[in-house]
């Protein structure tokens, strides 16, 4: 899937007119690409005019999802879809791994232990967050829904 940062700009996604800013993008399943997937929606959501808590909230939802993907699939890359629909931010990060495995759920205990929290931070920061299989057939796709504000204009 090749990038389409110019997609809000332009109003345009393959070839027809698109009804909501997006971009989508693919990293290999290193740890090293989570720095990298923050850093383009940290300046894809800076470019849309998102309000700086927006960008944090998405950029750290991201970060645990991506990680996520990258620690417990067996995926060679990970996608990261964003799109700005209404007054939420969808958030779809897509990983190889076996469909028929187990969707990712909360884990007990406590939110303060290091390992096993962060789908709890992407519950207390979202709207809405689940998982489906890939359309591909293959991995799964885990998505959630976060409030957006525009920043104050100058």
């Amino acid at each position: 899937m090749a990038s389409s940062n110019n997609a809000p700009l332009l109003g345009r996604c393959g070839g027809f007119v698109a009804q909501h800013p997006q971009d989508a993008f693919h990293l290999p399943a290193r740890r090293t690409s989570v720095p990298e997937a923050r850093r383009r929606v940290q300046t894809l959501l800076a470019e849309w005019g998102a309000a700086q808590q927006v960008r944090d909230d998405v950029e750290l939802v991201v970060s645990e999802l991506f990680t996520n993907a990258v620690r417990h699939t067996g995926s060679e890359k990970v996608g990261c879809e964003i799109a700005l629909i209404g007054a939420h931010i969808r958030i779809e990060i897509t990983d190889e791994g076996d469909p028929g495995g187990s969707a990712p759920q909360v884990q007990p205990g406590s939110p303060d232990q290091e390992c096993g929290r962060g789908l709890f931070l992407v519950g207390a920061l979202s709207d809405g967050w689940g998982s489906r299989p890939a359309d591909s057939g293959r991995g799964r796709v885990v998505w959630a829904d976060l409030p957006y504000s525009s920043a104050p204009a100058h």
